[in-house]
């Protein structure tokens, strides 16, 4: 199992120009590397027996540019730049695994025929980060004695370890990163065994769970947990922060005073969200053994009229932080197709057409219920298919959840 702890540094004044320096120079290596492929792209893409109406490169053809033939010119750049000489050697390699990684999800598509976009050339200040690859061994770059951080050709810096790693991790690489408030330095630690599950004869409580704008989710048994909205309710102070900015001559010392304050805003509203979404994650864990959710085409309703919304509620995040958490504490969780889940009685599986505005289920077999509930009912229905459980309630019929109404989770 490999996780990731991110703790705040308190470097000096010096090791902050130094780290600026470190990414700004790797940024433009970064820019050099990803020319060199796109040249040779260009000038090996025309089909030999025909040539293009516009335009065709002429010239000696260079030779493919990999990870490899990139790797091994690092000597020569050093030569050519003697400024690299005081990056760490590892960290301009994972500089260039980053674009290798990049190139190949633009060139190849995964398992399901998609692809990324293509790799851009990066402004300044795009890159704020570099890797160790190595920590804590004879070799490493990185080493991290008690509190202390010791970075080669850096120095110690002091880490604010405001949790501990847990026994039997093994810290495998480091990431120093600039965030709006600070830097920081994100470790991934490794443990060599792995998260047994649960077994599907041995779950006892199961519930669906239905995502949505109203409220930000409902479970089976009728419980639900308020919006939070942190971003509506930021807007204001952001449309205040904006119009300062806007005023500020750009590039000046204000300006970025005043750009970094904008940055702060949205990085305290994201750290919201991710607190909430772990509270809600854990919760379900507590209460549940298997958690059935919908596989929403979030990307797609994200381009309705209700994007503001849905991006503010962030469901994909919240589900991804769930699944995790599930698997480190042994639960099960598993996605169903959310087609109908809305408009099926839950009780008799007539269809029930209905608007969005409309949200109360009433049934012509009597049942009258929250659409939202309703929803939630469908979805564990059609999760449960061939498991040993029933769709309501679990195996223990003592089973209670605490109460989570109104967002008091």
């Amino acid at each position: 199992m490999r996780l990731t702890y991110q703790y705040r540094l308190r470097p000096t004044s010096q090791q902050i120009a130094t780290f600026e320096t470190w990414g700004e120079l790797l940024r433009r290596h970064y820019n050099y590397a990803l020319g060199q492929r796109l040249d040779w792209l260009r000038r090996t893409r025309s089909q030999i027996d025909r040539c293009s109406l516009v335009c065709e490169p002429i010239g000696e053809i260079p030779s493919k540019a990999d990870y490899y033939t990139q790797a091994s010119d690092l000597k020569q750049t050093k030569d050519i730049f003697p400024e690299y000489k005081n990056i760490y050697t590892d960290c301009q390699q994972q500089n260039l695994i980053r674009l290798d990684k990049a190139w190949k999800r633009w060139l190849m598509p995964d398992k399901n025929g998609k692809r990324g976009g293509r790799p851009r050339f990066k402004k300044r200040g795009d890159i704020l980060s570099f890797t160790f690859p190595r920590v804590n061994n004879a070799k490493a770059g990185a080493h991290l004695i008690g509190n202390v951080l010791k970075l080669s050709k850096i120095g110690e810096i002091e880490v604010i370890l405001h949790r501990l790693i847990p026994d039997g991790f093994e810290i495998k690489q480091a990431t120093i990163l600039r965030k709006a408030d600070g830097w920081y330095c994100s470790l991934s630690i490794e443990d060599k065994t792995v998260p047994t599950l649960l077994p599907v004869d041995e779950i006892k409580t199961a519930t669906g769970i239905d995502v949505g704008l109203e409220k930000f989710l409902t479970t089976a048994d009728g419980q639900s947990i308020a919006v939070p909205q942190y971003y509506r309710k930021a807007q204001a102070i952001l449309a205040r922060q904006q119009r300062k900015l806007a005023h500020k001559s750009k590039g000046s010392k204000n300006y970025q005073k005043q750009a970094n304050k904008v940055a702060r805003t949205h990085l305290d509203l994201a750290r919201q969200r991710k607190e909430f979404h772990y509270h809600v994650s854990h919760w379900l864990i507590n209460c549940y053994d298997l958690i059935i959710f919908e596989n929403l085409n979030i990307r797609g309703l994200a381009k309705t009229r209700l994007a503001k919304s849905i991006l503010d509620v962030a469901w994909g995040t919240f589900l991804e932080i769930m699944q995790a958490v599930a698997v480190k504490r042994g639960k099960l969780t598993l996605g169903v197709d959310p087609r109908g889940t809305s408009i099926n009685c839950s009780s008799c599986g007539e269809r029930v057409e209905k608007a969005l505005s409309v949200r109360v289920h009433s049934c012509s077999c009597g049942l009258v219920i929250d659409r939202d509930w309703n929803a939630s009912l469908n979805i564990l229905k059609r999760g449960s298919v061939g498991l040993p459980i029933p769709v309501c309630g679990g195996l223990d019929p003592t089973f209670r959840t605490p109460s989570v109404t109104n967002g008091n989770y």
